[in-house]
């Protein structure tokens, strides 16, 4: 029997809007939550966040998925590169 994803795809989407909605309310961005995109990028050209608003978006989603971002996590370039991303780590890594 092949093991199975406890995630399913609708629940990511439902997951990945309301960490898109947590970053809107954190860093009072002027978009609509439903407005960015799974693949655009956190930096520059994509939603144009900074360190300081990465470190903040870090802040709010471990408190409210209870799991731990660490600064020096050679992985943070990757998991803060898009809101996809963002969103598969949560689903994986969260404990609540």
């Amino acid at each position: 029997m092949q093991e199975t994803n406890l995630v399913s795809p609708l629940s990511n989407a439902s997951l990945q809007l309301e960490i898109a909605e947590l970053m809107v309310q954190s860093l009072n961005l002027e978009v609509a939550p439903e407005e960015i995109l799974s693949d655009s990028p956190l930096y520059g050209d994509g939603l144009g966040l900074d360190s300081i608003d990465i470190l903040e978006v870090a802040l709010v989603v471990s408190k409210r998925y209870g799991l731990q971002l660490k600064a020096d996590n050679e992985d943070n370039h990757k998991i803060f590169s898009s809101l996809g991303s963002l969103t598969e780590y949560v689903a994986k890594q969260r404990t609540r």
